[in-house]
């Protein structure tokens, strides 16, 4: 699938798109544009829960590959998003504790690929993310995942702090990432679990932290002080598959 099949250009493509029930990850309008047909986008995409972006019409310009977007693009998903629900069925239809992959404001692309690709390798039932600060399942996402988008189930959600809230009552547990942790190995992380995964530069947010029941430090030799995301996610991610494989806690 190349990113060309991904864009949709024109107010009436575009209005159609929502309307035909085709998941939109993000809308960019002309900025200061109030006309009508305009107004009627605005209103599908507050139905559906869709981010908008208004943008100079030199960056539409930059966007565009028809030179025909009347000051409308919208990007659209390369796969169908899953419920959570779809993700605890998966876990439930394996006989498995949930393992389920969190990701707070992951914007790259190739990162959210590439945790696909360790989450299918590694058990996880599937990805959560969020609607906003997001990368969504574009078609880079879906290269760099190679294949495992096929296999392994991404949701996407309104407020991912309410989301651990909602499948806390679940029973599961959640475990995000940071180096101000308990030592991963020192961490008892069987069972049904949720693994949060912040971006480099600002880790896990605030309230989606405090909503977690365990820290985990990733051990750190070297002079720098922060893994990429998707290599900390991968870490962690062989950690627990490790302990659900039997090994246990460290030295047991």
């Amino acid at each position: 699938m190349t990113y060309r099949e991904l864009t949709i250009e024109g107010r009436n493509a575009v209005i159609e798109a929502f309307r035909s029930g085709r998941t939109i990850d993000r809308l960019y309008l002309l900025e200061n544009c109030q006309d009508g047909p305009v107004m009627t986008i605005r209103r599908e995409a507050k139905k559906h829960d869709t981010p908008v972006r208004f943008v100079p019409r030199e960056r539409l310009d930059q966007m565009s590959e028809t030179g025909r977007h009347q000051g409308v693009i919208a990007l659209a998903a390369a796969y169908e998003y899953a419920r959570v629900e779809d993700l605890l069925e998966a876990a439930r239809a394996k006989g498995e504790p949930p393992f389920l992959i969190l990701l707070d404001n992951i914007e790259d692309p190739h990162n959210l690929g590439a945790i696909i690709r360790t989450a299918n390798l590694a058990g996880a039932h599937g990805v959560i993310i969020p609607k906003d600060r997001a990368a969504g399942l574009t078609a880079t996402v879906a290269r760099t995942s190679a294949g495992a988008l096929n296999y392994t189930p991404v949701a996407k959600v309104t407020n991912l702090a309410r989301t651990v809230e909602d499948l806390k009552k679940e029973g599961i547990w959640f475990v995000c990432a940071d180096m101000g942790g308990t030592l991963m190995y020192d961490l008892d992380l069987r069972g049904p679990i949720g693994l949060v995964i912040g971006n480099e530069g600002e880790g896990v947010g605030r309230l989606v932290r405090e909503k977690c029941d365990l820290v985990a430090a990733i051990p750190m030799k070297g002079q720098i002080d922060s893994l990429n995301a998707s290599v900390a996610a991968g870490i962690l991610s062989y950690e627990i598959l490790r302990q659900r494989m039997g090994a246990g806690r460290s030295g047991g």
